[in-house]
């Protein structure tokens, strides 16, 4: 392999230190690792006087980042499970430190970025969107619950936006993650060249200056009122009744959409939304989320759903339970459980996330 087949590129150029997703035919889908690579180099500039601001690109056209390998992911599910924790340990961990990078952190949200994208963007710093932005956290739709810190940024969405986006795994354009707190700039895309040249000699707030633009419409900020009158009901069950019996034409498109995703993760995707918002920081809501996540590897969902969409692509999961009314509150408290000592945590103490302690002692940098 080449240095330029490295699934992750690391350049330095003037006053900036640039990480480029090197896998564009896989959509630069994240691998343990690129995670591990990507936290040595940041690491290594932190400490570095050279470099001021740090930039996240993503190879090829399509965009930055559609998440994680869940190929891999699938493979491993069905023999354990116990390397996708050790993945998601050391990503979640990751995520924590770009929240808290003591140097600005460009993240270039241009194209599709969904998933582990989300978690490797939206916590940093300067976050930047184009008209061809689609952001998305689609797990529901694969029998699994948004993870990379992403029911602590929906839980702060405005209204119920961040409920109905979590559910539904609907993608947003550049206004609507502007709206939604996922993103804090629009650029157009052929202006984008420009401004990482820029980045290279001038400071960030300059560069800012120069080339942010106000974004083309959104759809959200228009669709509020039904949004948060239907997402603001207790159970997914009454979500739905509230969404069929609305009159706007998207609530009841909405509702279709819900209807094909797979019941037990959309009931913990709710609670962990809710559980979300009186977490408090961040890596609160990440050990959450990993407990969740690893309780998912030996659901039936995850490799059904992963199967369906992605292994043989027929669309066609069956999810177990099929049904709302047969997931109950035992099915859904086990995801919240601390892991059985079997499990693919291992049990030995500290063998969480160990970030919860560092929300209370350290401050966001910006």
């Amino acid at each position: 392999m080449t240095a330029a087949d490295e699934p992750v590129l690391l350049t330095t150029e003037g006053r900036t230190a640039r990480i480029t997703l090197n896998r564009p035919r896989a959509l630069n889908a994240l691998t343990h690792p690129m995670v591990e690579r990507i936290d040595e180099a940041l690491t290594a500039w932190e400490h570095d006087p050279t470099v001021e601001t740090v930039v996240l690109t993503g190879a090829g056209e399509r965009g930055l980042c559609a998440g994680g390998d869940i190929r891999s992911i699938y493979e491993d599910a069905r023999t354990g499970g116990s390397a996708s924790a050790a993945f998601w340990r050391d990503e979640y961990r990751l995520n924590a430190r770009i929240a808290r990078y003591p140097k600005p952190y460009v993240a270039l949200m241009d194209g599709i970025v969904m998933g582990g994208g989300v978690g490797l963007s939206a916590h940093g710093s300067i976050r930047i969107v184009t008209e061809r932005s689609r952001i998305a956290m689609p797990e529901t739709g694969i029998g699994f619950v948004p993870d990379v810190g992403g029911t602590y940024l929906l839980g702060l969405a405005p209204g119920k936006v961040g409920t109905h986006l979590a559910l539904t795994g609907a993608p947003v354009g550049a206004a609507d993650a502007l709206l939604c707190g996922l993103a804090d700039h629009f650029v157009p895309a052929d202006l984008l060249p420009r401004l990482l040249a820029d980045l290279t000699t001038t400071g960030v707030r300059d560069v800012l200056e120069r080339h942010v633009r106000q974004p083309p419409p959104g759809e959200l900020a228009g669709q509020r009122a039904w949004i948060d009158a239907c997402y603001r009901a207790d159970t997914v069950e009454d979500i739905l009744t509230h969404l069929r019996a609305h009159p706007a034409p998207e609530a009841a498109r909405a509702a279709e959409t819900l209807t094909g995703k797979s019941p037990t993760a959309l009931k913990v995707t709710l609670a962990a939304l809710r559980r979300a918002r009186r977490l408090g920081p961040l890596e609160r809501v990440l050990e959450q989320e990993y407990r969740i996540s690893c309780a998912a590897l030996s659901s039936h969902d995850l490799t059904e759903g992963i199967r369906a969409q992605v292994i043989d692509k027929d669309r066609a999961p069956k999810w177990s339970p099929d049904t709302l009314a047969e997931v109950g509150d035992a099915d859904v408290a086990r995801f919240f459980a601390p892991p059985e000592p079997s499990g693919p945590e291992p049990s030995r103490p500290g063998s969480g996330l160990g970030l919860a302690a560092l929300a209370s002692a350290q401050e966001v940098p910006w």
